[in-house]
């Protein structure tokens, strides 16, 4: 009996503990996860209860709250919802919140860890709880102007300060309005967000920092050329194979230089200069050979490819495939096609990295976070991701790339009186398709400094007719000039 009796006080005791350690789990390691969980109703419910913290630029508010008379006690606004939706993101009812409204829920709904004592200050002194301010980096003349440049074209504009990784525009076309998807109503959030969802422009795709990713075409010579360099392959002047046509190993598929393959060189030679500034194919193809693919991938790496980047929202990694079968798909990726795929942002911190040095700084769109009494709970995250090249070979790189604007295929990102460095791509989708048509660089003057990234997709607008000097150069172009003039 006694032995029963121990045996049930054993079984109920591994219950208890069963259960204690289940509650602990839940209610101290799990709380932070399952309080930002947007399926949790009681959470959502609780944030309209409290006045949502602004998204301001330069101090104005791009995204605020206001009271209203509902079972909401506020309704979330959006000024000029459809130039900043790829910054705000929205805040609906449905809980599927997204850019800085997602990323930063603790912090604009108030309940984050850092702001617990300033909660309990406002609840003992009867003050309406509320949520802290994020001051964006977004500089609203480049937004502004990135929007005016791309108009209906598809595609995206990302503008960096090379020095801070600060982010002065991040914009991408179609857009939509985050009002519709702030609707009290959760039908009309829901039919909106379903046409949304339908239209088959995917407006709802941030392509400046994700969505379905484009090869970068001859914008990623600037990653062959750095490994190079550092690796004393080539230098500037020195010759490199440039026959008029190549061949792939062990297909019957030749690589050219582009239509004005003219200017690429004399005879069967070239530099490493004239084949950036003119955007040869045929050099930049037997480079990646001669590189080989973990050199290729570790240089690529080195500024950030295959990484995610948290800005705060989760910006894609851009790719380089980590698996090549042959020398014909590495030598395809030596000017960025085969499978490499890139966002806005990772050019932008490219050309950034060439202008601060050859050290990539980390991408970020807070400039600062704020309580109510305007008590500072974050500033400016300024950090380094690593030197991806010697300031040698970034000054090697400038100076070419000032070339390909001053005398060879990005001429349309000229700016007079000001140095501009900038690099073009035209990159191939497949046999018929309409090209993916990009530009990348930097400028400076006085003590502004830019750098730049656009992409286009269907060719933009002109299929296999566009060029990247042709029409994203001069977006490019015209968001620089914007910044600068000032």
């Amino acid at each position: 009996m006694s032995k029963n009796i121990r045996l049930v006080g054993v079984l109920v005791m591994i219950m208890f503990m069963s259960l204690f350690v289940a509650s602990t789990s839940i209610q101290v390691f799990q709380a932070e996860t399952l309080r930002d969980d947007p399926n949790n109703s009681r959470t959502r419910e609780e944030s309209f209860e409290i006045q949502r913290g602004p998204i301001l630029v330069n101090g104005t508010p791009i995204a605020s709250s206001t009271p209203v008379d509902s079972e909401y006690k506020y309704q979330r606004l959006y000024e000029n919802g459809p130039l900043y939706a790829s910054v705000t993101g929205h805040f609906s009812v449905d809980g599927a919140s997204t850019g800085l409204e997602g990323a930063l829920n603790p912090e604009l709904s108030g309940n984050s860890d850092t702001q617990f004592f300033q909660g309990l200050e406002r609840l003992f002194t009867g003050q309406d709880p509320a949520g802290a301010a994020v001051e964006t980096t977004i500089d609203p003349v480049a937004q502004q102007t990135a929007a005016d440049a791309l108009g209906e074209l598809k595609g995206a504009v990302v503008a960096t300060d090379p020095a801070t990784g600060a982010i002065l525009a991040m914009y991408s076309t179609p857009t939509y309005d985050p009002a519709a998807l702030a609707s009290h109503d959760a039908t009309s959030v829901l039919e909106a967000y379903n046409a949304l969802l339908s239209d088959p422009n995917d407006p709802l795709q941030n392509r400046a920092i994700g969505g379905d990713m484009n090869p970068p075409g001859s914008v990623f010579k600037l990653v062959v050329a750095a490994a190079a360099l550092e690796d004393g392959l080539a230098t500037a002047e020195s010759p490199l194979p440039n026959p008029a046509t190549l061949t792939l190993p062990g297909t019957n598929v030749s690589v050219n230089n582009p239509s004005a393959g003219a200017k690429c060189g004399s005879g069967d030679t070239t530099n490493l200069r004239i084949a950036l500034e003119q955007s040869c194919n045929v050099p930049f193809a037997q480079l990646a050979m001669d590189l080989g693919a973990e050199r290729v991938r570790e240089m690529a790496e080195a500024f950030g490819f295959n990484h995610e980047f948290e800005v705060p929202m989760t910006a894609s990694a851009s790719t380089y495939p980590t698996a090549l079968e042959d020398d014909a798909q590495l030598a395809l990726t030596g000017f960025g096609q085969f499978d490499v795929r890139a966002t806005p942002l990772q050019f932008a911190m490219i050309s950034a990295a060439i202008a601060n040095g050859g050290e990539v700084m980390n991408p970020s769109l807070v400039e600062s976070i704020q309580t109510p009494t305007f008590q500072e709970i974050q500033g400016p995250e300024i950090s380094s991701f690593g030197r991806a090249i010697s300031e040698e070979t970034a000054a090697s790189l400038q100076s070419m790339m000032e070339g390909s604007v001053n005398s060879g295929v990005a001429s349309n990102a000229r700016i007079d009186g000001i140095n501009v460095a900038g690099k073009t791509g035209t990159a191939e989708n497949g046999e018929g398709e309409p090209y993916s048509l990009w530009f990348t660089g930097f400028a400076e003057s006085g003590d502004t400094q830019i750098a730049v990234a656009v992409v286009l997709e269907d060719g933009g607008g002109m299929g296999q007719s566009g060029t990247g000097n042709g029409l994203a150069a001069t977006i490019g172009q015209q968001v620089m000039k914007a910044v600068l003039s000032r």
